[in-house]
């Protein structure tokens, strides 16, 4: 029995009440959104995470961090070095995207060191497989094969797992009449739409739904159903192809459901600004409350090497908006693999976010770690203000930098600060009063 199905029938397991803790929230509240779909956790059975998480309605906005090598940077220790940086700099849930090297041995060596829950896209190795290992096309990939690396990775205690489902040929023909800019800009997406077109078939992890959740099940693997057909640029955003693979993946949540399994919905990529809150809103509507987990979004497509930035500015609209998860976005995106300062600078951005968007939902304690950094600016006390940020490293960094152990205040107003000028005039007015 799966997690959602004992908490449908009233149970509050320990899973539950760890996490419940954790969140700062009743168990019995928690229990009841998860139940609801409203709310996952995931968590493969297989595993004891140190530090799980719950994500959706009512919680704290969480972050993931990709992690991952590629053909051209196929080493391990470099991934491993990233998590950590990642972990310290406050990743909720990180993401093996591999593609290089050792996938297996990448993958087992996160999942040994990852003590928050862990997730990866299958689709990724059995394509990687298939032409470097069995000398084929990614578009001679058989079924069987796209379900084994499935299963292995679930086998392997991956506790959520992005999957394309939504990619059919129902799509594909308004894809084929929209004619886009930049047509398909996802990895797995772009897999199989090749795939379909080429062997004239309907995607496998669409028509073998069921076989998908049967894994789920044994495993208590959590689905992050994939926007395969997301915007990759402004032009192409909130149009039929994305709406509809969205219809499309709203109905097989209901699937899901049914069979105990749970589920969360993954969010375009380029939005412009102005459409970022009707996005949320439709996944929200159409896909029945499930939490909605979206990659950045990005409002603008011309700021390669600051795409970190642009990232935050979408991701706290859409989190005010509703959304529960984002994706972290890396200065290097559309430029090359993250470096380790790269992971680190996304995490912060995006954990930046999450919290405006926290304040913006009146997500109990996320006001209190506000008032008390204005709090500690009032008494210029820079220890605590420090101690309070979300990057304490940089902000120590730059206070010393600054020359702190010269003045109270710092270097831009020195004996002029505001703050000290106001505390004078607030002693005279006390003083005349």
């Amino acid at each position: 029995m799966t997690l959602k199905e004992r908490v449908a029938r009233g149970e509050i397991p320990e899973e539950i009440r760890k996490v419940a803790e954790r969140e700062a929230v009743a168990p019995e509240d928690l229990a009841r959104k998860l139940a609801e779909g409203r709310v996952v956790i995931p968590w493969n059975r297989k595993v004891r995470l140190e530090k799980p998480c719950a994500i959706g309605e009512g919680l704290t906005t969480k972050i993931n961090a990709n992690l991952g090598t590629s053909k051209d940077a196929p080493d391990p220790e470099k991934e491993l070095e990233k998590l950590r940086v990642a972990l310290a700099a406050g990743a909720d849930t990180v993401m093996d995207l591999s593609t290089g090297g050792p996938i297996d041995e990448v993958r087992r060596l996160i999942r040994e060191h990852c003590p928050v829950p862990l997730g990866t896209v299958p689709i990724y190795q059995a394509a990687v497989e298939a032409v470097e290992k069995k000398k084929k096309a990614i578009v001679e990939m058989t079924v069987d094969e796209i379900f084994e690396a499935i299963v292995r990775h679930a086998e392997d205690g991956v506790d959520f797992m992005t999957v394309h489902c939504g990619v059919t040929r129902e799509v594909l023909e308004r894809l084929e009449k929209r004619r886009r800019v930049l047509g398909v800009v996802s990895r797995g997406g772009s897999f199989l739409v090749e795939w379909m077109i080429y062997n004239n078939r309907e995607n496998p992890l669409y028509e073998y739904f069921d076989r998908l959740l049967e894994i789920a099940r044994e495993y208590e693997v959590t689905l992050s159903l994939g926007d395969g057909i997301r915007p990759g640029c402004l032009a192409d955003a909130t149009d039929g192809p994305q709406i509809q693979e969205l219809i499309i993946l709203g109905e097989l949540t209901q699937r899901a459901w049914e069979a105990g399994v749970q589920v969360m919905i993954e969010g375009p990529g380029h939005v412009p600004l102005n459409q970022i809150e009707a996005n949320v809103l439709l996944e929200k509507r159409l896909c029945h409350g499930a939490p909605f987990y979206v990659l950045g979004p990005l409002p603008t497509d011309i700021a390669p090497g600051y795409d970190h930035l642009v990232g935050a500015i979408g991701g706290a609209l859409a989190g005010a908006s509703g959304a529960d998860f984002l994706c972290y976005v890396t200065p290097a995106e559309h430029l090359r693999l993250p470096t380790v300062e790269d992971v680190r600078e996304g995490v912060i951005a995006a954990k930046i976010a999450a919290h405006v968007a926290d304040l913006a939902k009146g997500i109990p304690g996320a006001l209190e770690k506000d008032l008390a950094m204005a709090r500690a600016r009032a008494a210029l006390d820079w220890e605590a203000q420090i101690r309070l940020s979300l990057d304490p490293e940089k902000a120590r960094r730059y206070r010393m930098e600054g020359g702190a152990s010269r003045s109270k205040a710092c270097t831009m107003c020195g004996e002029y600060c505001a703050i000290k000028v106001f505390s004078r005039a607030e002693k005279l007015l006390r003083g005349g009063a």
